[in-house]
């Protein structure tokens, strides 16, 4: 009993350990973060371009650019995410094509982002002749895609077989029963499914590289090159210039707290549709 007893403290010790350690490395990471992307922060962040080498400027160019090519990439994404997990969840069900589009969702969920940047770049890039923010917002889609899909299809298998049968039974058609009853009983957890992806590929570096790759110029066309935070920080943070250094330090601190704010915003809205049901 004794021994029994000693053992579990011993590994409460360890899982306590575990979680300290875990959170005291976060905690630096973003100690670290604010201090530096604090002292970056200025309105011309917003307001000006990005700088030639060493030259003073801001981040608004790769600010727009991004917001850009991340809303292409989730409108792109959307539809073909909501209406294939809609498939998998009431018309494919346990067939075989339905195991097999859900196990290559899953692979495609897990594939490192560069490989998803290297096939938009032979498909469209090569294709096109030119990187452009089109190429960037596919490749976005692609990555957002596997989220959308798994999220619309756990969603919706969570309705009650009864909602369906009720509306079956009044001679609603099956179309109509899933976007007027399936679709609104859990249309939060889908929007948030989609928040979840809009979080997942703000932050991508490695597919812009081969898609979009960046720009110095303000730029609203999507058929051209088009600047974007990930990229810019990446090449700003290499960089021997300090001022380039701040505005990389700087441009991080602006996608953590988006980040941030999307995954608050998503578990936000789960427990508002509790309270008002």
């Amino acid at each position: 009993m004794i021994m029994r007893k000693a053992k579990n403290v011993l590994f409460k010790a360890f899982c306590l350990g575990a979680t300290l350690l875990g959170l005291g490395v976060l905690v630096l990471i973003l100690y670290t973060l604010f201090e530096k992307g604090l002292a970056g922060m200025s309105w011309s962040l917003f307001t000006e371009v990005t700088p030639g080498p060493g030259g003073e400027g801001g981040l608004a160019n790769a600010i727009i650019g991004s917001v850009m090519m991340t809303a292409l990439g989730i409108v792109l994404a959307t539809p073909i995410g909501v209406l294939a997990g809609t498939w998998l969840a009431e018309f494919g069900q346990n067939s075989k094509t339905a195991d097999t589009i859900r196990f290559l969702n899953g692979m495609l969920m897990s594939a490192p982002s560069i490989l998803v940047g290297l096939f938009v770049y032979q498909l469209v890039v090569v294709g096109m002749g030119h990187f452009s923010g089109w190429a960037g917002s596919i490749a976005l889609a692609i990555i957002a895609l596997p989220i959308i899909i798994s999220t619309t299809e756990e969603m919706l298998k969570l309705v009650p077989r009864n909602l369906r049968e009720a509306g079956a039974g009044l001679g609603t058609p099956r179309w109509k029963v899933i976007v007027s009853l399936c679709y609104r009983s859990v249309g939060t957890g889908i929007v948030t499914g989609i928040l979840l992806s809009v979080a997942r590929i703000s932050g991508e570096t490695a597919p812009l590289l081969f898609t979009a790759l960046n720009s110095s110029f303000m730029t609203l066309n999507p058929n051209e090159p088009m600047a974007n935070l990930p990229v810019t920080i990446y090449q700003f943070a290499m960089s021997p210039y300090e001022s380039w250094n701040q505005l990389a330090w700087a441009g991080a601190l602006l996608i953590t707290m988006a980040i941030l704010l999307l995954n608050i915003l998503s578990r936000v809205l789960p427990q508002l549709k509790k309270r008002r049901s």
